[in-house]
């Protein structure tokens, strides 16, 4: 995304800490439930494409559409073992948008949209970069629409597992915002601000395909762990 917005804390997310240690649990129950029913979908959403590249890392020129493209990869990769369908909206550099011409990041945008609505999948991820103006700003960060209780679970879920992760130095909340991805639909739909390409030590781990993976692992584990409570009917997170 072009930069942080700021939003109005809604307060810590009431969801179990113990994300990380039962995802191992959540992954093996509801590779059973895919194994035995319908495939659930993933639709997993790499952020900008083509001529639009995001933002950029201030040391190493690292293109936030390639960060996006590369952690949605070993996501789809963590959701097909689990037993889920994925489809990727960019599985690919080039953007959605056809031709380079005057509007074309709406028609990306309206691309995506359709994507999200044929596939009905059961969550919408989509991966970006963060930037701002002050470089001592760091962390991930996942926003959810407001109104729909499904994706602000999903996005309270997904967040305390990034919480715990060890990198995590500042933890933080999931909170509201108003982009397009979230709006297009009334799927569970979360947008996650993976780090921030302004702050050295955030693009340090970024750029690294070890650090990515277990970026990819926790945002698995966070999605297992809604969709096992919403499974369940448990109210385990909000």
């Amino acid at each position: 995304m072009k930069k942080f917005r700021h939003r109005t804390l809604l307060g810590a997310c009431a969801i179990l800490l113990s994300v990380a240690f039962t995802a191992g649990v959540c992954l093996y129950a509801l590779a059973q439930t895919a194994a035995a029913s319908p495939r659930m979908t993933i639709v997993i959403d790499a952020g900008h494409g083509g001529i639009d590249g995001g933002v950029v890392g201030r040391q190493t020129g690292v293109k936030e559409s390639d960060l996006n493209l590369a952690l949605s990869r070993t996501l789809q990769a963590r959701f097909e073992e689990a037993g889920f369908l994925v489809v990727q909206t960019r599985p690919t550099e080039a953007g959605l948008y056809g031709a380079a011409t005057q509007g074309y990041k709406r028609r990306d945008m309206q691309r995506r949209a359709e994507i999200i609505r044929e596939s009905a999948p059961a969550a919408v991820i989509s991966v970006h970069q963060n930037f701002f103006s002050l470089s001592s700003r760091r962390g991930a960060q996942v926003f959810f629409r407001e109104g729909n209780e499904r994706s602000r679970t999903l996005a309270c879920a997904i967040q305390t597992a990034l919480n715990a992760m060890p990198e995590c130095v500042h933890p933080a909340d999931a909170l509201r915002g108003d982009y397009y991805v979230l709006n297009c639909s009334d799927y569970a739909s979360v947008i996650v601000e993976c780090g921030f390409l302004s702050n050295a030590a955030d693009e340090a781990l970024l750029v690294t395909e070890a650090y990515r993976a277990r970026l990819a692992d926790t945002i698995c584990a966070g999605t297992l762990a809604y969709l096992a409570a919403a499974s369940s009917g448990e109210g385990a997170f909000g």
